[in-house]
Order: structure tokens, then sequence, then C-alpha cells
């Protein structure tokens, strides 16, 4: 039988795991998880109808220093309340820079974390096209 931490997404045959692939160590979960959060919109988790930060939801919205404000407490938020055993070291959210200016079109996600009780530290980023 197949160990690991959870089923990792999205589903997919594995031949040495079986029906799923799994998540094998706590960053791979941890990201995981991270990921749902932040991408899930409000009202998409069954039972949980204020699970996620819904980042789909800014597609349209003026990007501006308060959008990357509202998305950093918002996400900051949302993971003190769902993943209690990750601790936010770093949280970025800023319009990357092209040509010697800044895209407005585009928002990165830039995330240090760390899981105290594994003293595990990792990195995650999600580019955002809006």
């Amino acid at each position: 039988m197949a160990e690991g931490l959870s089923v990792a997404l999205p589903l997919r045959i594995d031949p040495v795991d079986g029906a799923y692939g799994l998540n094998k160590t706590l960053v791979d979960m941890a990201t995981q998880n991270l990921k749902m959060v932040i991408l899930t919109s409000p009202g998409e988790r069954v039972m949980e109808p204020e699970f996620g930060v819904g980042v789909r939801n800014y597609l349209f919205a003026q990007n501006s220093p308060g959008l990357s404000a509202q998305l950093r407490d918002r996400i900051s938020q949302q993971v003190s309340k769902y993943l209690p055993y990750i601790s936010l070291n770093n949280l970025q959210v800023f319009s990357p820079s092209i040509l010697g200016g800044i895209d407005n079109t585009r928002l990165n996600i830039i995330i240090n974390y760390s899981i105290p009780a594994a003293n595990v530290v990792a990195d995650l980023t999600i580019p955002i096209k809006i």
C-alpha cells in the first residue's frame, strides 16, 4: 500500500501510489494547501462558504497598492484561520517590473512560510494575470 500525507492535486494515476498520486513531504502538502486557499473563491468549497481568498475575484480590479494590501490582508486572514500550522514569515504581493516600468496586468504573490512544529521553511510563488 502506498504511503503519503495527502492526495496530490490535480488528481492523477500514479504507477507507484496507485489510484491517486500522493504528497510525500510536508512541504508538498503545505504548498498545495496554500495554493488551494489562495486560488479558491469563497463559496466554492462545500460546507465552508468563507474558505478561500478568491484571487480570480480581483480579475478586473484596478491594480494599485491598495489592491496589493487587500490581498495580503486576505491571505493572512485565511492562512491563520484555515492553516494554523503554517506561519507566514514574509508575504509579498506586487506587480513585476518590465522594461524599466511596471506590468500592471500581473501580480506576483511570493510567500516565505514555515511550519514551526516540523522545523520546515519553504517558499511559494504564484504569478497572477489580472
